[in-house]
């Protein structure tokens, strides 16, 4: 019966959208130099690693975590495909890592989070392949990290569980858009100010859109902890993602 709370909750998420073309945050295909491209492959790749040990680990640990993973990647997958008009004829969304990595860690989140970015890239014609390491070094890399750091800090500090985990999910997903703000200023450095001009250019303008955003993706992200929460307590447990207050 537990299991098809789950169907419910990804069901849900889907009728949530209609995916369509769009402008989409996530760097588009052929758009970075080849060298940039490459580099951020680099700098992926060992997360990838990392990420398969950690998910190969707790599935061996805990099998039942399957189709908590599941969730975790549909839900990923559907509010990162989720397209807001931004002020400049682009979009934001997003990113929907937050809740995989309270449940898995950051690392795992790494592998589920680009496997996301493919499948968008492919059928969505989100992003691209060539730039697939560098929307994963900023979606399913940074943005993983620090909603993990913050929830773990949030916990030592004895920080309400709701608190802990809107914190973590909405720091995931501004940390994502800082990320790709660097990125794309490393790669079109402002001709008058250079990196930081070209940064504060990318990064304010999708500030407009992405703070709201963050805050719905981290009240979104608390409910769907809370009714794990609720019905699925012993698979959090052994997980161990509950903070001492939520124990």
């Amino acid at each position: 019966m537990k299991y098809f709370n789950f169907k419910i909750i990804y069901f849900v998420l889907l009728l949530m959208i209609v995916p369509t073309t769009s402008f989409a945050m996530h760097i588009m295909e052929g758009f970075l130099p080849l060298e940039w491209a490459i580099f951020w492959w680099g700098m992926t790749l060992p997360f990838l690693i990392l990420g398969f040990r950690s998910i190969r680990k707790t599935i061996k640990e805990n099998p039942e975590a399957k189709m908590i993973l599941g969730l975790s990647g549909a839900f990923a997958f559907v509010l990162s495909a989720l397209k807001i008009p931004s002020v400049t004829g682009s979009c934001s969304h997003p990113t929907g890592t937050g809740l995989g990595t309270i449940l898995f860690g950051p690392f795992a989140m790494t592998i589920v989070g680009t496997i996301v970015l493919l499948f968008q890239a492919l059928l969505l014609a989100h992003g691209g392949l060539t730039t697939l390491g560098a929307n994963s070094f900023s979606m399913a890399v940074v943005g993983p990290v620090l909603a993990y750091l913050v929830y773990k800090g949030a916990g030592k500090l004895n920080w309400s569980y709701s608190a802990a985990v809107f914190l973590a999910a909405f720091i995931g997903d501004l940390g994502t858009y800082l990320m790709t703000s660097v990125q794309l200023a490393l790669a079109f450095p402002s001709e008058a100010g250079g990196f930081f001009a070209s940064f504060t250019k990318f990064a304010g303008i999708f500030a407009f859109t992405q703070l709201p955003l963050a805050v719905s993706e981290g009240l979104l992200t608390v409910i769907v902890m809370n009714f794990l929460k609720k019905y699925n307590l012993a698979e959090l447990k052994a997980l161990r993602v509950l903070n001492k207050e939520a124990r």
